[in-house]
């Protein structure tokens, strides 16, 4: 029962998060520059993230959580409208 809790939680931090990031991308960015390769990415990930939580024992809650949120970090990092924001930042 507690692995299975356990698979639910990730599966809902895993579905939030994308939510999140495909929000955050549609108000930055707009409908006409969506990045859809990278919405792709994150939900390839979290569905590799999931099963290898449910199929493995040994991996802690946390660790699922943290390594999923560092995933969608590291995808946001390369969109378009934060790569220009960075790109004003620096210069």
């Amino acid at each position: 029962m507690k692995k299975i809790m356990q698979t639910l939680w990730v599966t809902l931090f895993v579905l939030l998060t994308t939510a999140t990031f495909g929000y955050a991308e549609f108000t930055a960015a707009g409908s006409s520059e969506f990045p859809y390769f990278h919405l792709g990415c994150l939900i390839v990930g979290g569905l590799i993230i999931v099963s290898l939580k449910h199929k493995y024992n040994r991996i802690y809650l946390s660790e699922a959580l943290g390594s999923f949120a560092l995933y969608t970090v590291m995808v946001a990092l390369f969109t378009a409208p934060v790569v220009d924001a960075l790109k004003t930042l620096v210069s």
